[in-house]
């Protein structure tokens, strides 16, 4: 056999023992007479030592070796005479009697330590080699621990896992699709799936009652941080279930995830509407883990001769406790950051309540001390805080406002990784009005209910119809989201009808769904967590990119083995897909 034991496994009660141990060299020091080798696998780090009593053979298979070379070594267990308190392997070494190399290895571009000097770019190209780093490797173990929980949780629950098809039928709906070829159908195409929406559907159709999956998924959208090409989902569906009892269930299972991969016990996820988030926290997505909740100034600023404000369809601000003492080069670099593109405010307004109890404004030419105390006071602040206040159009500015409260929680320092306060949003609009192209589109996707005292409104004032849709966030993060399904097909030929499908249209994309809701579907309703996303979360990590073993970069190429690539000519005339002669 290649090993007796792993690197991370010895200790003192092991001593005098013969041991056989496998893995990669992470460094050599040489001693005088003495010779030591950290050695490295999977589970932990342990020293080997040659010595002037040290055989020939091993003498000169110790001058061999390097960084990253893998070894067989043999030794006797002893204790060591300078002990590394930071290894749980640190009180014993191995007196080596044999040295095997197994594969030699040049040297790493990077070096291979928890702490790497290797930047993001040279690291993904060589990931096999950033995978042996503990950090990334735990990252993945962490991973693996909350699926094997999760899968535990759910089966304990009846759930049966289902795989459902990669090569699918593409849809009008939602992100652009990855498309693929067929050979056997010339001129057709198969879509990689940016969900099992559909098939986990007819699983309830076909009598399945609870359904999951940890299922990879595919959309091609601009990446980020929290966005991969392919992404990885759980994703369940229940049969005879309202919205309470989905929620119920689902924050059971996040609860049991925290318990048992983090030891954590959370208290009731709030629930919150729509509207009170996107009012309150300017995001559908509210972190609570702070307050500095937006504050509506839009009746009581204007009439003062502000020109900015009076003309606005709302003023809102938030206030930052403790942040008065901003500098204007502090206050003057916050004003540019609103006016970002990304954020497009034309410009910042700021009064600060000074620590004396005297207030300071921008706008102290229009507004006088009782007038910005009576906005002090409809924003709860104190001395030593901060109003920050936006104006505009509303939709833009709650969205604006909620940017800048990220931020000025991120500079506070009021965004603590290591606290967790999930919540579930509520109520969301059923449909969302494109002033473009002068039509309705699903908010969630086109198979969620509405609430069924709104149905009426559908004929009515579609625009005002809620959804029965949930959306799970965490710390600010939507970690998943879902919703009650339509199951009665005249309901679900209205939503088409809504969005704009043809009877014909609606038949040829979605028939084989309307046509298994004719042969009795049972009301259903489901949710989808992103994988990814919650175990970075987990992991205390910003990027999704660190918690998946081969990652795309923000271009959505692997730059490891440089995919996407070009394909020959022979494969694409084999495809039916014409050759561009340059």
């Amino acid at each position: 056999m290649y090993r007796t034991h792993t690197c991370g496994e010895l200790r003192m009660d092991s001593q005098g023992i013969t041991v056989t141990l496998a893995g990669w060299v992470q460094r050599k020091r040489e001693l005088g007479g003495m010779t030591f080798v950290d050695l490295r696998d999977r589970y932990g780090i342990t020293q080997l030592v040659g010595n002037e009593n040290s055989t020939p053979e091993v003498k000169e298979s110790l001058r061999k070796i390097g960084r990253e070379f893998v070894i067989q070594a043999s030794g006797t267990v002893r204790e060591r005479s300078s002990k590394n308190p930071n290894l749980p392997t640190g009180d014993v070494e191995i007196e080596l009697l044999t040295l095997n190399v197994l594969s030699p290895s040049e040297v790493p571009p990077f070096t291979i330590e928890d702490e790497s000097d290797g930047g993001d770019d040279i690291r993904m190209k060589y990931r096999y080699l950033d995978l042996r780093r503990a950090p990334v490797r735990n990252n993945l173990i962490l991973r693996a621990d909350m699926a094997h929980a999760i899968r535990s949780f759910l089966k304990e629950h009846k759930f049966i896992e289902t795989e459902t098809p990669v090569l699918m039928k593409s849809t009008p709906e939602g992100a652009r699709d990855f498309v693929v070829p067929s050979r056997m159908n010339p001129g057709q195409f198969y879509a990689l799936p940016q969900s099992p929406q559909l098939f986990k559907q007819l699983l309830m159709v076909a009598g399945f009652d609870r359904y999951y999956q940890i299922v990879k998924c595919f959309r091609d959208e601009d990446l980020r941080a929290d966005r991969q090409p392919e992404f990885t989902q759980v994703d369940c569906e229940m049969s005879y279930v309202e919205q309470e009892d989905v929620l119920k269930l689902f924050e059971a299972m996040t609860k049991h995830l925290f318990l048992s991969v983090k030891g954590l016990t959370l208290s009731d996820f709030p629930r919150m509407t729509y509207r009170e988030a996107a009012e309150s926290y300017g995001s559908d997505k509210p972190d609570i883990r702070f307050d500095m909740k937006l504050t509506d100034l839009t009746a009581t600023v204007k009439g003062y001769g502000f020109k900015v404000f009076d003309e606005a369809e709302y003023v809102g601000g938030i206030c930052a406790s403790g942040a008065a003492e901003y500098t204007r080069k502090q206050l003057d670099e916050l004003t540019e950051w609103v006016k970002r593109p990304q954020i497009g405010a034309k410009g910042l307004v700021y009064i600060k309540y000074n620590a004396d109890g005297t207030l300071k404004s921008s706008v102290d030419k229009f507004y006088s001390e009782e007038a910005l105390r009576n906005i002090a006071a409809l924003m709860r602040a104190e001395p030593g805080a901060l109003m920050l206040i936006l104006s505009g159009a509303k939709k833009h500015t709650l969205e604006a406002l909620g940017t800048l409260r990220i931020e000025m929680g991120n500079r506070l320092g009021l965004r603590d990784k290591t606290t967790f306060k999930p919540l579930w949003v509520i109520d969301f609009p059923l449909l969302e009005w494109d002033d473009e192209t002068q039509r309705f589109y699903a908010m969630h996707h086109p198979f969620t209910a509405p609430k069924p005292e709104d149905v009426p409104l559908l004929d009515t004032a579609p625009g005002d119809v809620r959804a029965n849709a949930y959306d799970l966030v965490i710390n600010g993060v939507e970690i998943g989201g879902g919703s009650v399904r339509i199951f009665q097909s005249a309901l679900q030929s209205k939503m088409f009808s809504l969005l704009g499908f043809t009877p014909e249209a609606a038949e040829a994309q979605f028939g084989f769904l309307l046509s298994a809701f004719r042969y009795g579907a049972p009301p259903h309703a489901g949710i989808a967590l992103g994988f990814d996303r919650l175990v970075s979360m987990f992991a205390g990590l910003d990027s999704i990119r660190d918690v998946i073993a081969f990652p795309k970069n923000n271009a959505g190429r692997d730059v490891m083995n440089d995919a996407p690539s070009s394909i020959s000519d022979g494969q694409l005339k084999e495809l039916n897909i014409a050759v561009t002669i340059e």
